[in-house]
């Protein structure tokens, strides 16, 4: 019952189940690329991807000066799975994730992080 209650308290957060839905669309983003869309701080985007981490529902892989964050479809838990399959579609057509994957394409992390 507490992998349960975990997976369900980090999908309790809109802005959760949004970078969900957007790494469903993209198979890995940066944390830069998800605080362009989502026009969140930092520390904030971080927080939740570390939210959603440890409730099994994403993995993270270091990547040169990114960290990839990318969804755990082969995790451990059950609920975990089961979540992720039932988001898959489910909300697509909300008003907030059409403009999300409106953006989503236009995203790209070099531009974003260019020096």
């Amino acid at each position: 019952m507490k992998d349960f209650i975990k997976v369900m308290k980090a999908l309790s957060d809109p802005n959760r189940v949004k970078i969900v839905n957007m790494l469903q669309q993209r198979n890995s983003l940066c944390v830069c690329e998800i605080r362009a869309i989502l026009k969140l701080a930092q520390p904030t985007v971080s927080k939740h991807l570390k939210v959603l981490e440890e409730a099994g529902l994403i993995v993270s892989e270091k990547d040169k000066l990114w960290v990839n964050y990318r969804l755990h479809l082969d995790g451990d838990s059950p609920y975990g799975t089961a979540m992720l399959e039932l988001l898959e579609n489910l909300l697509n057509e909300t008003p907030e994730l059409v403009e999300i994957h409106r953006l989503l394409p236009t995203i790209n992390r070099y531009d974003i992080c260019k020096s």
